[in-house]
């Protein structure tokens, strides 16, 4: 009997952390889709934002010679992006930090991507301790503390502001 009560957990598992996944509800003030919590990047293949997703990052070209110097370092790291599929800038700049990260291979299981309402909040308490006050807001972590932040916009570039940051 407990066998069976384990496979069964082992089973029902996944499927309860995918609905928190890439949830999907209606912002109250524009009365379209957002994303709301945790979501990883096939949430952004949805027909609701591949639009300004694909559109951005197959336009942003990559500053290969920053890109050259921070190669080296990015893999120790791990990246929490705190956004808004409702903003603009986070429009903007989340497609551009992924087609950065691919182009450094950077791995997927680093980054954790948490979407907000527009009182910076997400489904639970996912940014309740990370002091948020705009989107998207770019939190770099070595070794489990937290060494450098963008906010909404890069002061330079994306890739400039990384290298300073890394």
């Amino acid at each position: 009997m407990y066998k069976y009560l384990l496979f069964i957990l082992f089973c029902v598992s996944p499927v309860l952390k995918a609905q928190e996944l890439n949830k999907i509800v209606i912002d109250e003030k524009s009365e379209k889709p957002m994303l709301i919590g945790y979501c990883d990047r096939t949430a952004f293949q949805d027909t609701n934002f591949a639009w300004w997703f694909n559109s951005e990052y197959n336009n942003y070209k990559v500053d290969t010679i920053q890109i050259g110097c921070i190669r080296d370092l990015v893999n120790n790291y791990k990246i929490v992006i705190v956004m808004g599929t409702w903003c603009s800038d986070s429009r903007r700049e989340v497609p551009r930090l992924y087609k950065i990260l691919d182009e450094l291979n950077f791995s997927e299981e680093n980054i954790d991507v948490i979407n907000v309402n527009r009182k910076k909040e997400g489904l639970a308490d996912e940014v309740k301790n990370l002091d948020i006050e705009l989107v998207p807001t770019i939190i770099f972590y070595l070794n489990d503390e937290e060494v450098g932040r963008i906010i909404e916009t890069p002061e330079t570039t994306l890739e400039r502001d990384m290298k300073e940051i890394l």
